[in-house]
């Protein structure tokens, strides 16, 4: 029974796809011959042994050229993305086998970069280091120093290293009258279906963490372009002395934030963002905000400009404390009843921090301004609302 997956990463002609037959049983993989890899793309590989209960799939090597490191890197990342984008577990990456060659140490230390590179989403996932090729007994002890050493100067990923096993995946001729046998592969399918619960656990985190900063990413572009609206409808002579003017671009925002949450619309869902719209628009703060912005001393701006300040800002405003309240729904923190939380949150974001915050804009503005240039100074409002991180 099929029930995870393991990736194989390393340089180009360490015997990964070597590694693969010996684990599988059976010649799958395409061997080669040399440095240089044979593996051209991602393949995926399942055995038919009940005791390797997992999918094997075997990644493009680390070849020395840049440009074809890079490309490789690019692979492993781009199929992790499209697999965590699926949200089918049964794609998760859940123990990563980390293959270094025995015999020769020189090229480790830009292949331990590359990896972090290349799995850079799989970030607490289990890492196996296999050291193929070990023909030497004597040398085994160094190599796993080697290891060991190299990964604790990679503090970020060195807690991911579990194990370091030596292999050798296919028997090798010393001389006409001698072999070295192969050895650690039962050791290696042990070591992985050990880690694989712990493994498992731990995609399903990083998947998660990954989609939360595909949705902040979004959420941020999106506030960033109602922004620039909410600046270009203020510049247009209209009484924005009443923020009920921009209420339909605000309501149009809050709903566009909700769908990048997961916000399913029902009669809970239609209350919680009701109350932001009206928090952001009619509400005694919303107001007391709007005449502490316009009763700022020694500012000899256009009323357009002016006015471009004050509704981009609160477009902005109500975007980014929008985005935080649907976060804490989308996480579990929060309920879609927690409407006392809601408005305390809304009240907060237009509290004196954010009328500051908009006086120093205008005071930067001069009488030619653009709406997109004031919505750029804008800016640090939207990137201020998502420090909560």
């Amino acid at each position: 029974m099929v029930y995870g997956n393991v990736l194989v990463i390393g340089n180009s002609g360490v015997g990964k796809s070597t590694l693969v037959n010996a684990v599988l049983g059976e010649d799958k993989a395409v061997v080669g011959g040399g440095d240089a890899g044979v593996t051209k793309s991602i393949e995926v590989y399942v055995s038919k042994d009940p005791k390797v209960p997992f999918r094997i799939i075997d990644t493009i090597g680390f070849e020395p050229s840049l440009v074809k490191r890079h490309s490789a890197i690019k692979a492993v990342r781009d199929w992790s993305k499209r697999a965590a984008k699926d949200g089918d577990p049964d794609t998760d990456i859940n123990v990563i086998w980390f293959c270094v060659e025995g015999t020769s140490k020189k090229l480790f230390p830009e292949a331990i970069h590359a990896l972090s590179k290349a799995t850079k989403l799989w970030e607490s996932v289990p890492v196996i280091v296999v050291i193929t090729k070990s023909y030497s007994q004597t040398e085994r002890a160094e190599n796993m120093r080697t290891v060991q050493n190299a990964f604790a100067r990679q503090k970020k990923y060195a807690k991911n290293l579990k194990e370091i096993i030596p292999v050798v995946a296919e028997a090798y001729p010393i001389n006409e009258t001698t072999l070295v046998p192969p050895d650690g592969i039962d050791e290696l399918i042990d070591a992985t279906n050990r880690h694989m619960p712990e493994g498992k656990t731990a995609a399903e985190k990083d998947v998660a963490a990954f989609k939360l900063r595909r949705k902040r990413a979004m959420a941020r572009g999106l506030v960033g372009s109602f922004t620039t609206a909410g600046a270009t409808v203020g510049a247009f002579p209209m009484p924005v002395a009443d923020a009920v003017v921009l209420s339909t671009l605000e309501a149009t925002e809050v709903n566009a934030l909700a769908s990048i949450y997961e916000i399913k619309r029902n009669e809970a869902s239609k209350e919680f963002l009701s109350t932001i719209i009206e928090m952001g628009t009619v509400s005694v703060a919303a107001r007391a905000a709007i005449s502490a912005i316009k009763a700022i001393p020694g500012v000899n701006i256009a009323a357009s400009v002016l006015d471009a300040v004050i509704a981009g800002s609160f477009v902005a405003v109500i975007g980014q404390g929008s985005a935080y309240a649907f976060e804490q729904v989308y996480l579990g923190e929060r309920s879609l009843d927690d409407l006392d939380w809601l408005r305390k949150l809304i009240e907060s974001e237009l509290s004196r921090g954010f009328v500051g915050k908009a006086a120093g804009i205008v005071r930067q503005v001069s009488e030619g301004e653009t709406p997109k240039n004031v919505s750029g100074l804008i800016a640090e409002l939207v990137k201020a609302a998502f420090v909560r991180e």
